[in-house]
């Protein structure tokens, strides 16, 4: 665990004991999770098991594992979503504990938005994530994971 209890050390205990619905599969590294806002559909999060501070923090196998991990979501959520494009993001400013953010980005966004960096969307006027609305894009992720 991270020195301080972060909000990635809750959402790791929450995954490892079963009680995180945004949970969409346990990866070598760590947990693919939903974000809780979905400012764009698919928005996904890869928490380290065990959490560390940052991605430093992690031995050279570690790293690369992380990183594969990372780019293994994009490339599912690139099969499944038509996305033309994933973003992804380490940053650990506001929670201290190594996450990466997965952002498929689309055609279809506002144009606008098609080349602003995915914080300039209005996350309080997000849709929130919602299991049901989630489940069939879960499914069709975990098959292109091979997660059943």
């Amino acid at each position: 665990m991270t020195a301080a209890t972060t909000a990635i050390d809750r959402d790791v205990a929450a995954a490892r004991a079963g009680a995180e619905p945004r949970v969409l599969a346990r990866l070598a590294s760590g947990w693919a999770l939903f974000g809780e806002h979905q400012f764009v559909r698919g928005y996904l999060l890869l928490l380290p098991d065990p959490v560390v501070p940052h991605l430093n923090a992690l031995d050279a196998a570690g790293r690369v594992q992380f990183l594969a991990d990372m780019v293994r979501l994009g490339d599912a959520l690139l099969r499944v979503t038509g996305a033309v494009r994933i973003n992804y993001a380490i940053f650990g400013n506001l929670e201290p504990a190594l996450h990466a953010h997965v952002i498929p980005r689309y055609a279809d966004e506002p144009e606008a938005m098609r080349t602003a960096q995915p914080w300039a969307y209005d996350w309080a006027r997000a849709a929130r994530f919602d299991a049901a609305g989630c489940a069939a894009l879960a499914a069709a992720l975990r098959r292109e994971l091979e997660i059943r």
